[in-house]
């Protein structure tokens, strides 16, 4: 497909140059203080830094640090490896052991250092009483706002690795991590051995008004749909949300789903919302999966789906679930809005910078938004927050080029928050950079990759030899059907044959559900794990099997009984009862042979095809998935 970036060719001799840069010489002359944590080899320090290296602005910073010393037996070397998590506002230290895991490759003769960035976890973490009144957030925390941007995150890195004793760094980082990274690199170019850029944020930082991730959108949502997977869906993903959006431009959608307690919730959609759900998505495949059947179902009358989508959103992006990720949403308003380059004058008042900025958003190109527009672009970008922040740092200053060191580039095909295409001008300037994109796979790659595409060009990196490009893109998630307004629009010959295929869906969809909870939160299917029906009931998990309490999917067949999540280690028992169905029992095997009785006469058949797939759908292993970057 023309979409699979292949990575830059490397001639022997650039192989060999990895292999050297990232290999060590004599053990180190220090490290830093620490004390052992619990029963691991871990161990734990804290190191105090300037708030202000220039001095002007008094105090310090307690730097939460973990340090996971080289394996047992193995040389030490004067090198570290540095892990740098996302946000800005990411706790680190509580993912040292998804680092670990992550980059163990690299890790037989250099040390592992994590750390809390300055004002996130438990390095002296900011607070605001309510980020939502950025104004006095910003006065509350006076002139020491200006002090938590890269380029301070970036001057700690260099204490720690002057305390450590380091000689050089293999830094990785993760989303907000690689501008980090590569300011550390453009500062400290000879303190560094190597750089691994997991969702690459450009050095200067994030479009303030998010334009790459406008410009990539129709790509990503043609990438779904590729080769035919959404014929029996929709002809045009793309036309379908240029058509919602402009439906829901003239007026919102409201209705009701059904929460994971059974009970039934008031749900609004706007156009701010389908951006919710499409950011969303790049964190969840399941929810990708589902967008393209949910909005041609919306434009046919049938809101449901895309107003559960809405809800799951929330459930993905919102307060509680940020709070839950350890993101300092204080830490992060005050990084984004003291560096992100608005098209305004800092230090105008918050009505100037408003008409600057919509200024700004309106002179740009017809179609940069697309299908959105230039004034939703601006409603809905972090400039909306920063309008009100008076700024306390000085214009950010330009940066030099990274260094021309081994770099190793992760970039999902699905990624929105960090597109393919501003990852490439991001690392343009660095020599023989190894670019792999992974397909099927959206934001953060090593915490979302479904696949080993990611983890094994990590391992041919750390061993000094080219990456191999991804091959086929995982289908685990593929285009999910538009869901059924009623039974005559399911497929069969019969309403027995109807009312038997509407279970499947039935299934299939309560699947995707609690799988998709299950990504969202950053774990696997775990027991009390529930979801509501599309259109009424409950699902709850415990113990490999999911128990349907009157779970409606198709309007008029009612679903209740006993379903294994994974198909293959278990039967499935079904009560199907409604207004719509034939009623009746049946049993579907591990093999998925049917068997029971439906409108009084006695059913054997055997499930195939695209319902075989679809009920069979497991529960995803993601290997690291606490470092997928919300």
């Amino acid at each position: 497909m023309a979409w699979l970036l292949a990575p830059r060719p490397l001639v022997l001799a650039a192989a060999i140059g990895v292999t050297a840069a990232l290999s060590g010489a004599a053990p180190a002359g220090a490290v830093i203080a620490s004390v052992p944590c619990g029963a691991t080899e871990l161990r734990c320090a804290t190191l105090s830094v300037p708030l202000d290296r220039s001095g002007v602005v008094p105090g310090t910073v307690a730097l939460n640090v973990r340090r996971l010393p080289a394996r047992a037996g193995a040389t030490p070397t004067t090198q570290a490896v540095i892990g740098l998590a996302g946000g800005p506002g990411q706790s680190a230290v509580p993912l040292t052991a998804d680092f670990a895991g992550v980059l163990a490759p690299l890790l037989t003769d250099r040390d592992l250092v994590v750390f809390d960035q300055r004002g996130t976890g438990e390095s002296d973490p900011l607070s605001c009483p309510s980020t939502g009144r950025i104004a006095a957030c910003a006065q509350r925390l006076g002139p020491a706002r200006g002090l938590y941007r890269s380029i301070d995150s970036a001057e700690d890195i260099e204490a720690l690795r002057q305390v450590g004793g380091y000689d050089k760094l293999v830094i990785y980082g993760v989303s907000y991590g690689t501008r980090v990274a590569l300011t550390y690199a453009a500062l400290h170019p000879d303190r560094v051995a190597a750089l691994i850029l997991d969702s690459v944020v450009p050095i200067d930082g994030q479009d303030g008004l998010s334009r790459p991730s406008f410009a990539a959108l129709g790509r990503v949502l043609d990438q779904l749909c590729a080769d035919g997977s959404c014929r029996k869906i929709t002809t045009s993903p793309n036309g379908d949300l240029r058509t919602l959006l402009a439906r829901l431009a003239r007026h919102s959608i409201s209705g009701r789903i059904i929460d994971p307690d059974g009970n039934r919730a008031k749900v609004r959609l706007t156009r701010g919302g389908v951006w919710q759900i499409i950011l969303a998505g790049d964190l969840n495949p399941s929810m990708r999966a589902d967008l393209p059947g949910a909005m041609h179902a919306a434009l046919r009358g049938d809101t449901t789906a895309m107003l559960r989508l809405r809800a799951r959103a929330d459930g993905l992006t919102g307060t509680a679930a940020t709070q839950s990720d350890g993101v300092n949403e204080a830490l992060f308003v005050t990084t984004r809005c003291e560096e992100t380059v608005f098209p305004w004058d800092r230090a105008a008042a918050a009505s100037t910078r408003q008409r600057q900025i919509d200024a700004a958003a309106g002179s740009f190109p017809a179609g940069t938004f697309a299908p959105f527009d230039a004034q939703f672009a601006v409603d809905a970008s972090i400039a909306s927050l920063c309008v009100d922040w008076p700024t306390a740092s000085p214009d950010p200053i330009p940066l030099p080029a990274p260094p021309p060191v081994p770099t190793l580039v992760l970039e999902g095909a699905d990624d929105l928050r960090t597109p393919v295409e501003q990852a490439r001008a991001a690392v343009a300037s660095i020599p023989d950079t190894q670019f792999i994109t992974v397909p099927a796979t959206g934001h953060s790659v090593l915490g979302s990759d479904l696949g080993h595409c990611a983890a094994d060009a990590l391992k041919a990196f750390a061993a000094g030899t080219a990456a191999a490009a991804c091959g086929t893109p995982d289908t685990t998630f593929t285009p999910s059907p538009t869901p059924p307004a009623s039974l005559r629009r399911v497929r069969g010959a019969s309403r027995s044959t109807r009312t038997l295929n509407a279970a499947l869906a039935t299934i299939a969809d309560v699947k995707r559900q609690i799988i998709g909870d299950a990504i969202a939160s950053g774990g696997g299917v775990t027991n009390g794990s529930r979801t509501g029906g599309l259109r009424s009931g409950l699902a709850i998990y415990t113990d490999g099997l999911i128990t349907l309490r009157k779970v409606v999917y198709v309007p008029g067949v009612e679903v209740s009984g006993f379903v294994a999540l994974n198909a293959s280690s278990g039967q499935t028992h079904l009560l199907l009862r409604g207004r719509a169905a034939s009623r009746g029992n049946i049993t579907i095997s591990s093999t998925g042979r049917i068997t029971g009785v439906l409108g009084g006469r006695r059913v054997s058949t055997q499930v195939v095809g695209a319902a075989h797939r679809s009920g069979g759908l497991t529960a995803p292993d993601f290997p690291h998935p606490a470092l997928r970057a919300r």
